[in-house]
């Protein structure tokens, strides 16, 4: 405690939870260097077509798809910490043989395609691990303060990786870019295996003795019923599957629309997603305020709807003055989806039992990532058929739609998001007075 009476920081005062916070931060960085550094080499050293950097982009979320349902399961089987050490060090190898594929002449589209297959693959298991590990590093009364400054490091570190893939781009090539990557989850590893907090073991669950098959299968489906038949998790479920269609389909070609289109240069382009992705830093900082004020889900409302709604400037992005309309525009869109993140992790953890968590987590995020893919290669059609800068159009309005599922849901007439899960069952007409909890069906 201060002399004031105030709790200490969470950073301050929890080991741990300081070196999960670092290697985080790290891969964080290593991901936005990527982000744009990957584009990048695809267009500039191997002049690959619209449709291909869309489908760049889309294999690395593929994998939710194929591998999101099981490694919910695996997670709540497996020592989390563990899943996420092995994951990290497979993507710390993956992301080297990049720049050493260039520097021996190999370098290919399918080259960096089975790289972000791959790549793509460890990052289910690290994100669902991670989700569901962080409940049981932190106490309920620090998971708010834990959430909200794991996501303002993260886009705090999205800025500057992305603003550095832009520089290490044009200064070393792009390629080389992707070694910054690589030390990163280096950093991760390091962070990770000093974290001296041992996990509690999950309870065995009572299909463990049908065989491995078969108990696999029902502890998928279970996952899934419990969000299906959840009216909350399926909202925010249906909402993030939706948002995310219309988000990558318009971060899958920007790099593209930015350099062809624009005419900008890569560095100028790394700079500018920079600035815009300072949004989330903004996002995360006022989420936990906003919401004490206003409630959680019509704090979701306001920066799911509200702030998102600048997307709408980015295919005016021009030359000159012009290039504000991106960063105004992508600065809403981060703040609002950050944000919004950091409330529905804090509902998540709060709301979905520990023991069920892994699975529950990756059975929404199936659902919440599978459209990512979707929305990659339509944007590379869309980009190929009708041109950037109206494929742009089309995407970006598609990004505050996407609210709408929440405006006209139960999260929509309620002031605050449930912390208690209740059995299915009517429900009674949710109370909109402060400080009051929407039941659950």
């Amino acid at each position: 405690m201060t002399r004031d009476g105030r709790r200490r920081s969470l950073l301050r005062r929890h080991r741990d939870f300081r070196l999960l916070w670092c290697g985080e931060t790290a891969g964080k960085f290593g991901a936005s260097v990527t982000g744009v550094a990957m584009p990048l080499v695809a267009v500039s050293e191997l002049h690959a077509s619209t449709f291909q950097i869309g489908l760049l982009s889309a294999a690395a979320w593929a994998p939710w798809l194929v591998m999101g349902l099981p490694a919910g399961v695996w997670v709540d089987r497996l020592p989390r910490r563990t899943v996420m050490l092995v994951a990290a060090a497979v993507s710390l190898v993956l992301f080297t043989a990049v720049p050493a594929a260039a520097w021996a002449g190999r370098l290919s589209t399918g080259l960096l395609l089975a790289v972000a297959l791959l790549t793509g693959t460890a990052a289910v298991f690290f994100q669902t691990a991670y989700t569901a590990y962080l409940p049981d590093l932190l106490s309920p009364a620090d998971q708010p303060e834990g959430n909200a400054k794991l996501h303002g490091s993260a886009s705090a570190a999205q800025i500057v990786g992305l603003g550095s893939g832009g520089l290490v781009a044009q200064l070393a090539g792009a390629a080389n870019g992707m070694l910054a990557n690589a030390a990163t989850f280096l950093v991760s590893l390091l962070c990770l295996g000093r974290i001296r907090h041992r996990e509690t073991r999950p309870a065995p669950t009572a299909h463990e003795g049908r065989g491995a098959d078969r108990a696999l299968r029902h502890e998928i489906g279970e996952g899934l019923r419990l969000v299906a038949q959840d009216r909350w998790l399926r909202t925010l479920t249906l909402y993030g599957a939706t948002s995310n269609l219309a988000l990558m389909g318009y971060q899958s070609i920007l790099v593209a629309f930015l350099v062809r289109e624009v005419g900008l240069a890569p560095g100028t382009v790394g700079g500018l997603v920079a600035v815009a992705g300072s949004g989330g830093v903004l996002g995360a900082f006022a989420a936990r305020r906003v919401a004490a004020r206003v409630g959680t889900a019509r704090a979701m409302i306001l920066f799911e709807l509200g702030l998102p709604a600048l997307a709408l400037l980015i295919p005016l992005t021009g030359t000159g003055a012009g290039v504000l309309c991106y960063a105004v525009g992508g600065f809403g869109v981060s703040a609002g989806v950050v944000a919004g993140n950091v409330i529905k992790s804090g509902f998540q953890q709060h709301y979905c039992p520990p023991e069920l968590l892994g699975r529950i987590t990756a059975s929404a995020a199936v659902l919440n990532y599978g459209t990512i893919p979707v929305g990659a290669l339509l944007a590379g059609v869309l980009g190929t058929a009708v041109g950037l800068r109206p494929a742009m159009w089309i995407t970006t309005a598609g990004v505050p739609l996407a609210a709408l599922v929440l405006l006209l849901s139960p999260v929509g007439r309620v002031r605050d998001l449930p912390t208690v899960r209740r059995p299915a069952g009517p429900a009674p007409a949710p109370a909109p007075a402060p400080g009051s909890t929407a039941a659950t069906a």
